[in-house]
């Protein structure tokens, strides 16, 4: 089966840090651009970071420019969100997924497949 394997979430203080790592299952992420994105209740899912196929393009979204490093390692098909700094307000269900059809980064969760299941990120004290 297709799909990502998220890990890394946990409970973590105002002003910690978490390092989320998104690992491919059945497919090589060489050439895939992939992107995160995160799942507030009640919220709709937002595009925090994308990494394009070989890291040459990228993007954050406004809320974690400057708090937030995406990268990846190939050699272990893996992709990471580097998250420092966090708010109550990053609190959310982040999930990975690949870029369908292109390999340019896209804010649109339609247009990304092979979700995994996600990894829970609580901020609180």
């Amino acid at each position: 089966q297709l799909q990502f394997v998220e890990s890394g979430g946990g409970l973590v203080q105002p002003g910690g840090s978490l390092r989320l790592s998104c690992a491919a299952s059945g497919f090589t992420l060489d050439y895939s651009t992939i992107a995160w994105f995160r799942q507030a209740p009640g919220k709709e899912r937002e595009g925090v970071s994308c990494i394009s196929s070989r890291g040459a393009t990228m993007y954050y979204a406004d809320s974690v420019k400057g708090r937030f490093t995406i990268s990846r390692d190939n050699a272990k098909n893996t992709v990471y969100l580097q998250m420092d700094s966090l708010k109550p307000e990053d609190a959310a269900v982040y999930y990975c997924a690949k870029r369908l059809r292109s390999y340019y980064c896209s804010r649109n969760p339609a247009e990304y497949g092979y979700w995994g299941q996600g990894t829970q990120v609580t901020v609180s004290s």
